[in-house]
């Protein structure tokens, strides 16, 4: 069985968050194997934010396989209700894809991790923490996982 990631930036300060991914893609595993993996959030003051995201961004990028099907949260990514990014999950697993979802820190995601990502993915245009943004993105796999499968979880 292939092993799907989610790829965060920083190691979430609370620990509901740690809870709430944990037991996400512990519920995903009767469908697909999945592991959560952080990369260290870079330090930074107003003057140094771009160097920071720069720094970041590198990290991410030497953890992303080439053959990692990317997919990068991006406020202005694509925003889909849950049965239609169910579907597009379904046809990308269809086709072998192996997933990494990536959650950029607080200061997003870098350029670079943009332009090396197949799909950008929005939650829509609000702003979240991005230790809630680790729990939505993991809610919403498990949620489309589901609805593929035809499990009760998500109620139409």
């Amino acid at each position: 069985m292939v092993t799907h990631r989610l790829l965060t930036v920083g190691k979430p300060r609370d620990p509901c968050v740690t809870g709430w991914v944990e037991e996400y893609l512990k519920r995903l595993r009767p469908w697909a194997a999945w592991r959560w993996e952080q990369v260290a959030e870079e330090p930074f003051s107003d003057d140094t934010r771009s160097q920071a995201l720069v720094r970041e961004g590198g990290r991410l990028l030497r953890r992303i396989r080439p053959t990692d099907w990317l997919v990068v949260l991006d406020v202005a990514g694509e925003a889909l209700d849950s049965p239609a990014l169910s579907r597009r999950l379904a046809g990308w697993q269809d086709q072998g894809r192996v997933f990494c979802v990536v959650v950029g820190g607080s200061l997003g995601v870098s350029p670079a991790v943009l332009e090396r990502s197949d799909w950008r993915w929005s939650l829509g245009p609000i702003t979240l923490p991005h230790g809630l943004a680790q729990v939505v993105a993991a809610e919403q796999l498990y949620r489309a996982a589901t609805i593929y499968h035809g499990h009760p979880y998500h109620k139409d």
